[in-house]
Parts: structure tokens; sequence; C-alpha cells
């Protein structure tokens, strides 16, 4: 048999998943914008995370990973919590494309 070659995998340490979560000059992914809004909805609400995601027909804990950015929910996923939330997907959106450009952002517009 011939050589064992490894090759690079691209993985984000969790450490470096923080930090750049705590860089003001780094992006948030959408994942992350979005969980953040639907758990200031939701706490906002007053609602408990087993009653939305029960509302969603999702597990707690996928609810909780949504929300801290971990996963990125499908579609329909997406729909059903911002449901259980009492708002629409256009809603949520609206939120995150609002709060996270800064001005130095560069702003694509298509026609």
């Amino acid at each position: 048999m011939g050589e064992v070659v490894r090759l690079p995998v691209r993985r984000e340490p969790v450490r470096e998943q923080t930090e750049r979560r705590a860089a003001p000059d780094v992006e948030p992914l959408w994942r992350e914008s979005v969980g953040r809004e639907l758990r200031e909805e939701r706490l906002a609400t007053g609602k408990r995370l087993v009653d939305v995601a029960e509302d969603a027909g999702v597990s707690p804990q996928y609810l909780s990973e949504v929300e801290r950015g971990l996963k990125d929910p499908s579609s329909e996923l997406f729909a059903a919590i911002a449901g259980a939330l009492g708002l629409s997907v256009v809603e949520i959106a609206t939120r995150v494309a609002s709060t996270s450009i800064a001005p130095q952002s560069p702003v694509c517009l298509a026609a």
C-alpha cells in the first residue's frame, strides 16, 4: 500500500467562532443574525423556548441551536419558527437586513 496523505479540512475551532462574533470588524453570518433576531423576539414576547419549539414543530434543542447561530434552518423550518413567534419570514429578514448593515459595509443593489 502507498502513503497516507492527509488532506486539509476546513473547520473552524470553537475558539475562532467566539473570536469572530466578538470582533467588531467581522460581518456576522446570516444564521447568526437570524438566530439573534429570533431569540430577541422570543424574549420580548415572554415566550419560553419549549413553547415556541412546540408551536413550530421542532425540538427545543434545535431551536436553541438556531437561536445561537449554530444551525441554518431550511426555509420551511425558518417560516415555522417565525410563525410560532407571530412573525413572517419577510419581517425577520427585514430586521436582520436593517440591523446588520454597517455604514462602511458595501451594499449591492439589484435592478
